[in-house]
């Protein structure tokens, strides 16, 4: 019994750790609504802008950055004019969507939950 409990404790552990790794990430009120975007579709900032509704352009290009650093989207930047920079999810990123749906649905279901009391 001892053991299991031990066993139990180390993996209650490591989740946590894990947890706190990816909250470092997707810190924030606006990086996970970024993500979701994305993971339908490339788009320009100005796009993004307007669909994640309240964020403020510096709030945008500082989230935007650090969603790059950390290889969850890229920025490509046309050569022609007129110059256009478009941001898209990458492979890795789009691992992600399965995580912002349940957000959603979980979002969607609290919301009638609120409406309903």
């Amino acid at each position: 019994m001892l053991k299991e409990n031990e066993t139990q404790v180390k993996e209650c552990h490591n989740a946590v750790i894990a947890i706190h790794d990816v909250m470092d990430i997707l810190n924030g009120k606006w990086k996970i609504s970024i993500i979701a975007c994305l993971c339908y579709k490339k788009m320009r900032y100005s796009d993004l802008l307007k669909e994640v509704k309240g964020i403020s352009g510096k709030m945008l290009s500082r989230d935007l950055k650090e969603l790059e650093a950390n290889f969850l989207i890229t920025r490509t930047v046309s050569s022609t004019p007129p110059i256009m920079v478009e941001y898209e999810i990458t492979e890795y990123g789009a691992t992600l969507k399965k995580v912002t749906n349940v957000i959603a649905e979980w979002g969607l279901k609290h919301r009638q939950r609120i409406i309903e009391k």
